[in-house]
């Protein structure tokens, strides 16, 4: 299990290499392409349960690359709002695209049967060990 693990992620983190992009920072653009607007550092950390410094990090990360800007909160001068970029809201579709590609490179040989069970295991697997959140570098 593990080694087709680390072969689907270390595929996926090298095409998203070549994007200027890392698995960690993927995550954060993805969940706030899916905010669908203006949100706060604390929102993206709660919905992917990376800590506050985490994603502080990669936000100051991702504002190097232009993919993000920050605001001081309208409501509150003690928070910050995050945004993507036009750059970002571009460049996510083909992300995901990378993603969904990566996935059927190693899954599409799968029967849909075995997929169902796959998944049915993977989410016991999760739900015994308690597993909510996806370990990020």
């Amino acid at each position: 299990m593990r080694i087709v693990s680390n072969a689907v992620s270390h595929t996926f983190a090298r095409k998203l290499a070549a994007h200027d992009v890392t698995v960690a920072e993927w995550v954060i653009l993805r969940e706030m392409y899916s905010q669908k607007g203006i949100t706060a550092p604390s929102a993206v950390a709660d919905i992917t349960g990376l800590s506050r410094g985490a994603v502080s990090k990669l936000i100051d990360r991702l504002l190097g690359k232009g993919l993000v800007t920050r605001a001081e909160s309208v409501s509150d001068r003690r928070y910050q709002d995050i945004q993507l970029t036009s750059k970002a809201t571009k460049l996510i579709p083909k992300l995901a695209k990378i993603a969904d590609e990566n996935d059927a490179s190693f899954f599409s040989h799968l029967s849909m049967n075995e997929k169902n069970l796959l998944l049915e295991i993977l989410i016991q697997l999760a739900e015994h060990h308690k597993l909510k959140i996806n370990p990020i570098d």
